[in-house]
């Protein structure tokens, strides 16, 4: 997408990366990302809002030269990640006269990140103002979505929030605006459980920050700009609440069988009770996908054989993305099969230790399961079902 205009004198300059698939070294990218930039024309200053990542830099560059733009007098930058702020050193060569604009602690990062000389920084305020002339851009913190110095701008005469990674989506595309809205909530719901999810308490005080602005566009850092912003504000207060749903969820491994047999059984057992199973085979399932099933669910039931005296590696890895996800769930169980001893329990239970989760008593057996093993099972599908309805009733 090259530079498009979202309202007068109002545009996004940004890139779009269609074939970046993993960011951050660990997160997948099934739809391709965006780096959205913007800039603002007032009738006396011109402001650019974030930059790009630095391999971008060029289209970047070249919307700037489509609009004619010779001259910018502040550069806002709501967050030192370098996907949003790498390409400043290249700008601030460009564009000699300009002064970023940010928090204390924004500064310092990039000063630490991009050496970036301290002379070029304007240090503000939560609440602060900058006038443009007819356009007025108030800055307002935003900590912990999902870096501590993260801030969004809102410019009042058009009623935008440009909310950085808040409220944001891994999704590359050519149309500027969300129109398929079933498409853009699962790309933002993926997004949010694996980038905004540990920070839940925090997303719940920035939304209550933002609740009495008069918003009618949410213009964030990736993905789409959303012309209906009460769209993604709600899904957000959705996905942030403790409200959670009559789901289980179950990654697993099996070496040979044993572990899957279990499985089967317990997610049949499950599915009688009306309770929606989401199992997930860790050899060959997208994290992605996990991390967004940890989203709503009520109960995670993780499942391994006995590897060399402990979980799979694989389990291991898994345990410790739920641990740090943080996901707000109310239950959480262990199930597997081992061959002669081990310390499956007590080494995932240390890993998920900090969670707020309710543990249910482990189904641990030896061998390929037998039929108490599976009354066992059944056992701890009736626990799962009672604890649903407890919580089910409360709400």
């Amino acid at each position: 997408m090259s530079m498009q205009k979202i309202k007068e004198n109002i545009y996004f300059v940004g890139a779009i990366d269609w074939n970046r698939k993993l960011f951050d070294e660990l997160i997948t990218l099934p739809n391709g990302t965006s780096y959205n930039s913007y800039l603002i024309r007032g009738s006396e200053k011109t402001a650019l809002l974030d930059s790009v990542d630095p391999p971008m830099y060029d289209t970047l560059a070249g919307n700037l030269k489509e609009l004619d733009a010779s001259r910018i007098d502040y550069i806002i930058s709501h967050h030192a990640e370098q996907d949003h702020s790498g390409s400043l050193p290249e700008l601030v060569k460009v564009y000699p006269e300009s002064r970023i604009v940010t928090n204390e602690k924004c500064k310092s990062m990039l000063m630490d990140l991009l050496l970036i000389p301290e002379e070029r920084f304007l240090v503000v305020q939560d609440g602060d103002t900058i006038s443009l002339g007819d356009k007025t851009l108030q800055f307002i913190f935003t900590p912990w979505v999902h870096w501590p110095e993260t801030m969004s701008t809102y410019l009042k005469e058009d009623k935008i929030l440009f909310s950085c990674d808040f409220f944001g989506s891994h999704y590359a595309t050519d149309e500027l605006f969300v129109r398929d809205e079933n498409k853009i909530y699962n790309a933002a719901k993926r997004y949010y459980a694996e980038i905004m999810m540990p920070f839940r308490t925090s997303i719940i005080k920035n939304l209550d920050k933002i609740k009495d602005l008069d918003i009618e566009m949410i213009a964030p850092s990736h993905g789409q700009v959303y012309d209906k912003a009460g769209f993604i504000v709600d899904a957000y207060k959705d996905w942030s609440s403790e409200r959670v749903k009559n789901e289980v969820i179950i990654p697993y491994i099996s070496m040979h069988g044993s572990t899957e047999k279990m499985v089967e059984y317990l997610r049949e057992s499950l599915t009688k009770k009306g309770i929606t199973v989401k199992v997930f085979h860790l050899t060959d399932s997208d994290i992605g996908e996990l991390a967004m099933a940890l989203v709503d669910a009520a109960t995670v039931v993780i499942a391994t054989p006995t590897v060399l005296a402990g979980p799979h590696p694989n389990i291991i890895y898994a345990a410790y993305l739920v641990k740090a996800l943080r996901p707000k769930l109310k239950f959480i169980s262990i199930i597997g099969s081992y061959g002669w001893g081990g310390r499956t329990v007590e080494i995932l239970a240390d890993i998920v230790s900090t969670l707020k989760a309710e543990v249910i008593e482990p189904v641990i057996i030896k061998g390929y399961p037998k039929e108490a093993d599976f009354r066992m099972l059944d056992e701890l599908a009736e626990k799962i079902g009672n604890k649903h309805r407890e919580i089910s009733a409360a709400d």
